[in-house]
């Protein structure tokens, strides 16, 4: 698939999408995204033309603001990104910095757009303020702007009429859906979020998120969760408790770039959970692996 990806954003899902649609219903009306950041599955399911309608929601605003300039402003923001890359030519480190207060005193979305196209691994970063502080990346200008426009315009065409954009904590997201819907949340993993950090506007805690999950699992909704995860024997995060009655895929999401600066062949593993509804309804799919795993242990 020929999917756009205008945002760069880390963490994305951008190279598992394939995978995780694997396991999405097959009669699903709508997805929703409580974490959209750049909306990657959002993005590749609208390629497939597999589902008609997204709800696409985040708590960081200005990325919000983001995607409701793509999808209904493409060519404005395409314009003024490039206006950004041109103008940074041969002062790029001081432009940046001058870009980044720009933003953090108007949160204008090419800004951002221009930020996240120029900052260290697509990484935003907050200070104590809630200011954006990501230094730049060096060794690179940005996403060349006839690249970054296509993307863009063919995110817009994707998503613009069948998309309702919201802001606010993920539960508000959650409280719209129906049995008819797919969820798909993509939140901050354990490690990164049990205190304040600088990659998050707003931490999700542990208890409120198994709470969440139980609340969906009640109502008959329909979800996929990625959290957590392995980096070869090295587990990540605090499991998940049994009662949510889980199923555990584990996607290869490749060689872990630390291990590799150590001479090791590490392979990472994140997790996909599959809600209690959802799992038997995919049992005789020929796309589920042969072992699945799960909390209450290996499956046969």
């Amino acid at each position: 698939m020929n999917v756009p990806h205008p945002i760069p954003y880390q963490g994305s899902k951008r190279n598992l999408a394939e995978q995780i649609i694997a396991y999405f219903p097959p009669d699903a009306c709508r997805l929703i995204e409580p974490f959209a950041g750049s909306a990657a599955l959002s993005l590749a399911v609208a390629a497939q033309g597999k589902i008609s309608q997204f709800v696409l929601n985040d708590i960081n605003a200005p990325l919000v603001d983001l995607w409701e300039s793509i999808l209904n402003q493409p060519d404005k923001l395409a314009s003024r990104y490039q206006v950004l890359w041109q103008m940074q030519s041969g002062r790029e480190r001081i432009f940046y910095d001058a870009v980044r207060t720009r933003f953090n005193r108007t949160h204008q979305p090419h800004y951002l757009l221009y930020l996240l196209a120029r900052c260290v691994k697509a990484s935003i970063r907050y200070n104590a303020k809630g200011e954006f502080n990501q230094s730049p990346d060096n060794r690179r200008k940005g996403r060349q702007p006839s690249a970054m426009q296509r993307d863009i315009f063919s995110a817009s065409a994707l998503l613009r009429d069948n998309t309702q954009l919201m802001t606010g904590h993920y539960r508000h997201a959650l409280k719209i859906a129906t049995p008819s819907d797919i969820v798909y949340l993509d939140p901050p993993y354990q490690g990164v979020c049990a205190n304040r950090d600088p990659r998050y506007i707003e931490s999700v805690i542990f208890e409120d998120l198994v709470d969440a999950l139980d609340d969906l699992n009640r109502r008959g909704i329909n979800y996929i969760l990625s959290y957590d995860g392995r980096t070869g024997n090295k587990k990540f995060g605090q499991s998940l408790p049994t009662f949510l009655d889980l199923t555990c895929i584990e996607l290869h999401a490749g060689r872990s770039s630390q291990a590799t600066l150590l001479g090791r062949t590490d392979k990472t593993y994140e997790s996909l959970y599959l809600s209690p509804k959802l799992a038997p309804l995919l049992g005789t799919n020929e796309r589920l692996p042969l072992k699945q795993l799960s909390l209450f242990g290996e499956l046969a």
